[in-house]
Order: C-alpha cells, then sequence, then structure tokens
C-alpha cells in the first residue's frame, strides 16, 4: 500500500464513482482529502464515511465549471489543511449522444464547461497554489479512453477528453520547472452509475457491451482506476509527467 502521509488532495466529482473510490483509498493512504463536488448531499454522505473509517476528509460544494467555485475551492483546501500536494480533477458528466449535425448546442456547451473547462479552471487555482509553495505537486486530469479512440456520437464528450489531454502536456511542458508534474488517466469502461445510466439510455446489454470495450471482458472497476491515481500522486512516479495512462483492460490496443 502506497503511503502519503500528511499531503493534502483535492478530488473533484469525489462523491460517487470513480471520484468516491479515489477519496477512499486516498484516505487509506494517510492523504487528508478534500472532496469537492455539485451534489452536496452525496459529497457529505461519502466525507462522513471516510471519517468514520478513521481517514480525514472535508467537503466543499463546487461547480467546477464556475472559476469562483473552482478558487474557493483551492482556498478552503488550504484553510482547512495548510497546503495542497495533490489533485485529481475527475468531474465530469454524462456524455452526449448525438452526431454533430443533430447535437444540442446547450448539451454540447454544459459537457464542455464541465469535462473541459472545468479541468482548465482546475488546474488554474491548483497550479497558483502549488507555485505559491514552492514544493512542486502532482496533478491528475482523468481523461478517458475517448480521449484517445473517438466513440461514434459523442462529439462534445470526444472533443472534450481529447482536449483534457492536451491540457495535460501542456501543463507539463510550462510547470515541471517548479517541480509539478501534470499526468492524465484513460480510463476505458468503468462501472460507475454514470455508464450504467448511459448503458440503459443506448439500449445496450452491460454484459455483452463489456466483451466489446475490454480484451479482459469485464468492466473495470472504480478501485483500478483510483490505484492509477494514487501511483501519479506519489513519489514513486516521480520521473512521469506528461503522461496518458491507459487503464482500459486493453481496449486502445484492440
Amino acid at each position: 500500500m502506497i503511503k502519503l502521509h500528511g499531503k493534502v488532495a483535492i478530488i473533484t466529482g469525489g462523491a460517487m464513482g470513480m471520484g468516491a473510490a479515489t477519496a477512499e483509498l486516498f484516505a487509506e493512504a494517510g492523504v487528508k482529502v478534500v472532496i469537492a463536488d455539485i451534489n452536496e448531499e452525496l459529497g457529505k454522505e461519502q466525507t462522513r464515511k471516510i471519517c468514520d473509517n478513521g481517514g480525514d476528509a472535508v467537503f466543499i460544494k463546487t461547480d467546477v465549471s464556475n472559476p469562483v467555485d473552482v478558487e474557493n475551492m483551492v482556498k478552503f483546501a488550504v484553510e482547512s489543511y495548510g497546503s495542497l500536494d495533490a489533485a485529481v480533477n475527475n468531474a465530469a458528466r454524462t456524455p452526449d449522444d448525438k452526431p454533430i449535425a443533430d447535437m444540442d448546442i446547450d448539451v454540447f456547451d454544459n459537457v464542455i464547461a464541465i469535462d473541459l473547462k472545468g479541468v482548465a479552471l482546475c488546474m488554474k487555482f491548483e497550479l497558483q497554489q502549488m507555485m505559491k509553495q514552492g514544493k512542486g505537486g502532482s496533478i491528475i486530469n482523468i481523461s478517458s479512453v475517448s480521449g484517445i479512440r473517438p466513440q461514434p456520437g459523442t462529439p462534445a464528450y470526444v472533443a472534450a477528453k481529447h482536449g483534457v489531454i492536451g491540457l495535460t502536456k501542456c501543463g507539463a511542458m510550462d510547470y515541471s520547472p517548479y517541480g509539478i508534474r501534470i499526468n492524465s488517466i484513460a480510463p476505458g469502461a468503468v462501472d460507475t452509475p454514470m455508464l450504467r445510466g448511459a448503458l440503459e439510455h443506448f439500449g445496450f446489454e452491460p454484459e455483452q457491451y463489456a466483451k466489446k470495450l475490454s480484451m479482459l471482458g469485464r468492466f473495470a472497476q472504480s478501485i483500478e482506476i483510483a490505484q492509477a491515481s494514487l501511483w501519479l500522486a506519489s513519489d514513486l512516479s516521480s520521473y512521469v509527467t506528461g503522461a496518458v495512462i491507459a487503464v482500459d483492460g486493453g481496449y486502445t490496443a484492440m
């Protein structure tokens, strides 16, 4: 088990799914966790769960598409724990479901606002704090295999997740002199409420669809993505920056 006792990390979208699993794993590793999510009820519930299990966590309601919220999120982390050492920018929304000629412009704008602009805003204020501290840090941006291998009928989501990878690489180039490492994880199909909802919306059977999305014939579990984030947040990945790590059961190699 990687141990990061005393470190402070922000997990956006930390109320459920991959974000919740990441928050729990980081807390088990000794990290002081700041859970940021738009869903206040689930966010507070997840925070209580971590604290009841002996971890250290606080919650702040955050809309990552709102720069005021994001700036306050970072300030809250520092006010709560004194510093910021790592961040997992995970918050996202359900993908769009129409090809470009038929796309709903409001949906397109909302996907880009949360999945791409939200990551950029988080990076902006996280980087400012890490540079101010002068001791480096690690930022992990959650992209998707859709950022590597596009899926049909999801133009906004595909564009956003490609953009997250671009932001990651640009950030790694610009901020490596400050000792700040910035990497991206591209999860494959992860068994989360968001995925189950999307499959139901599109009329796909989970068991059959899993075989199309993985050499291993199954969906990933959220903890498997969280483990990659924990490694990237630790010194075990001290020579890794600007990387995109596909945790996808071999999907992008198929």
